[in-house]
Order: C-alpha cells, then structure tokens, then sequence
C-alpha cells in the first residue's frame, strides 16, 4: 500500500536506527557540543555512548545542544516533496526547544517550490520517549491508511495522553540546568534523594522522591501503573517505552523488573521494548536517567 503522507520528526524522538528504518521516519538531527563552539550531530557525528562517558569523565562540563536549522529540515522535506508526498513533521514541545520554528520556516521555503506539497508540523508537546512513542502512533496510522487530516485530528486527542516517567542518577545536572537550587542539589545529593519526574504537556512536573536507586527505580513503575489505572487502560491499549542512558545492564534489569511488577497487577505478559534517550534530553537530566515513555494507541480509544 502506498502511504498517503510521510512522517518526519526531530531527533528528539530518540527513536534506534532499526526502529527508524522499520517505520520509514525521517529524521532530522539536533546538534551537541562540550565546548560551546564545535557542534555534532548527535548519534551520527558523535555515539551516543561516547557522549555519555564524556559527561562521565568531565562531569563539571556541561554539554550544550542546538535545534536542526531551517536548512536541515528544508533537506529533508525536499528529499520527499520529490516523490509527491505530504509531510507530516513532529517535533519537540515548543516549550523545550526552537525545533518547530525552524520546521516551519522550512514549510514556507518548501512551498516556494513545491506547491501542491502539504506539509503540516506539529508540536507535539513531548520530547524523548514520549515523543517516540507519539511518532510510532503516528506511523501506525499512516500505515493503516489514515488520512494526513484524520492523523493530525487524532494525534491532537490522543498526545493528551503521552507522558515521560522517569528518574535521574544525582540532581548535578538539574541543578547546573536551572531545573532547581544548588542547595536543594547538594541537599539531596547527601541524603541520596532521587526525584521522580513526569513530563505532560511540554511541562516538567515533580511526581515525588524516594531514597536510593532501587526505591526510584520502584517508583517510576509505580507511576505508570497509577497511569494505567488512571486511564483505565489494559496493557494492550498503550504505547510504551523503557529508555536509558548510559547503562544498558541497568536497562535490562529495569526491562525485567517492569514486566514482572506489571503481570503481577494486570495478570498479562508484555515485552516492554529498550531504546536510548539522546543527548537533547541527557545533557538536562545526566547520564544515569531512566524511565518510560507512553501513550494510548489510537485504535484503542
């Protein structure tokens, strides 16, 4: 079946390169640097593990990263325009980045040319995980054969529900990030706090601490059962995500802890799968970051 539109989207959707050929996205890709001048596109010009050991060994570094430019998506959207189909570009909450203005001015260089092309981008108020999940919803209508309207219609309802879940390793880089005080980061480093954070409509929010890795670890699952419920869903009826960042082993045990805790509650197996979280959202929450993205399918409504 030929697909009516094409999906684009941000590097913010941290999707893995197999996912990315899987589900034909198109990504465009954000921009990290150590030194402020030098930037690299991220998990093409630089590995994803390098950066996180470079946050690792130079902790006192704090990496910057920068939005895709106009040019860069305007890449993209050429490359598809020419095979006379629509776009359809997520990206990153507005609230977190200049992502979307730069794929909107790159929709007004693109209609110069190839007028009769439709391109509609979204701000999908997500980043990371749960802008993957989104982005798979998304090419899970296209493949469907939804509509461009019926999907962008839908995706408006149901990105109401997406969420992130998830924890940090220390509050180092919240704090450096502006995301709360020094003293509270020196407060909680020495009592071991570790926060427990949603991100719902491009918004952080606080959703508790606990003491200790295993505690934290035990709460965010905690979180997405009580998302579950809230929403009165089965497993069936969600997208989700388990993201890391530097520690895959961790991950795994994670993965594990998860479906266990989640057929003891439901009484179903599920395989909940693993992908890395880019640098967009590492450089603000540390390399020891874990969590879930989520979100209700739309043919489960």
């Amino acid at each position: 079946m030929n697909p009516k539109f094409c999906v684009v989207s941000d590097g913010s959707c941290d999707l893995p390169e197999q996912m990315i050929r899987e589900y034909d996205v198109d990504i465009v890709h954000f921009l990290v640097s150590f030194d402020g001048k030098n930037y690299k596109r991220e998990a093409v010009d630089i590995d994803l593990k390098d950066f996180y050991q470079h946050m690792i060994d130079d902790p006192d570094t704090i990496p910057k990263t920068a939005a895709p430019s106009p040019e860069d998506f305007y890449t993209v959207f050429e490359r598809r325009a020419k095979e006379g189909l629509d776009i359809l570009c997520v990206c990153i909450s507005t609230k977190l980045s200049s992502s979307t203005q730069s794929a909107l001015i790159a929709k007004e260089m693109l209609a110069e040319h190839y007028p009769d092309i439709r391109v509609v981008v979204l701000d999908s108020l997500c980043a990371t995980l749960m802008q993957a999940v989104y982005v798979l919803e998304v090419c899970r209508m296209r493949d469907v054969g939804c509509s461009l309207d019926q999907t962008v219609k839908t995706m408006a309802e149901l990105g109401k529900t997406a969420r992130i879940l998830f924890t940090v390793g220390d509050l180092h880089y919240l704090q450096k990030g502006g995301r709360i005080g020094k003293v509270t980061s020196i407060a909680g480093t020495l009592l071991n706090v570790k926060p427990l954070i949603t991100l719902q409509d491009g918004e952080i929010h606080s959703s508790g601490i606990k003491r200790g890795r295993g505690k934290s670890l035990s709460g965010i699952i905690e979180l997405l059962i009580d998302y579950l419920k809230e929403y009165g869903c089965t497993l069936e009826d969600c997208n989700i995500i388990i993201g890391y960042c530097h520690d895959y082993e961790e991950a795994c045990r994670f993965q594990r802890m998860t479906q266990e805790r989640l057929e003891a509650v439901f009484g179903v197996q599920i395989s909940v799968p693993i992908c890395p979280i880019g640098a967009t959202i590492g450089v603000h929450a540390g390399p020891y970051s874990i969590g879930y993205g989520v979100i209700k399918r739309s043919d489960r409504v």
